[in-house]
């Protein structure tokens, strides 16, 4: 089996550095993670792509859409997604999980630290932002679902996770 490359293991470090636990995927350059958001837990993916210098990570949490949902869920994602300016929302269909994925390439063959911490950062904000809407579509009835505002229920600040540090702002 051939070592890790010396990409996958600055991300290891940067992990490191910031205390959060992964587990190398043996024979891949691939770091798996679990992080607790304020809706959801979130199963995350960091995979460096050697021959291009890049690095993607992949937050997903479940979300069963059945095919009375599945047109409504897609539309939240897209009108999500057309506010975004790093990464993207998709939803994996065959294992009914809602992803957000960013990639980023590097110059150097070690990755920027701070870069690697930004890059989970929004992957597992985003990922949670997006987890009480998505829920939300899930979870309405069928019958009601052409009564549902995707637009108006993405403007709802009262699912949004609070911001670290925005407490303390609070008069």
């Amino acid at each position: 089996m051939r070592p890790p490359s010396l990409q996958i293991e600055s991300v290891q470090d940067a992990f490191g550095r910031n205390s959060w636990h992964c587990e190398p995927v043996e024979g891949k350059d691939v770091l798996r993670a679990v992080f607790s958001g304020h809706h959801t837990r979130i199963e995350l993916i960091a995979q460096a792509y050697t021959p291009m210098n890049a690095l993607a990570v992949i937050g997903e949490m479940p979300l069963p859409l059945d095919d009375d949902h599945l047109q409504a869920g897609l539309e939240l994602l897209a009108r999500a997604n057309k506010s975004l300016n790093l990464g993207g929302f998709e939803y994996d269909i065959d294992r009914e999980r809602l992803v957000f994925r960013i990639t980023n390439i590097f110059e150097k063959e070690k990755y920027d630290p701070d870069i690697v911490t930004s890059m989970v950062h929004c992957a597992v904000a985003e990922l949670d932002r997006l987890a009480p809407y998505a829920t939300t579509v899930a979870g309405t009835p069928a019958d009601l679902l052409h009564d549902l505002d995707l637009q108006l229920l993405l403007m709802r600040e009262d699912l949004i996770p609070p911001v670290p540090g925005d407490e303390d702002d609070m008069p």
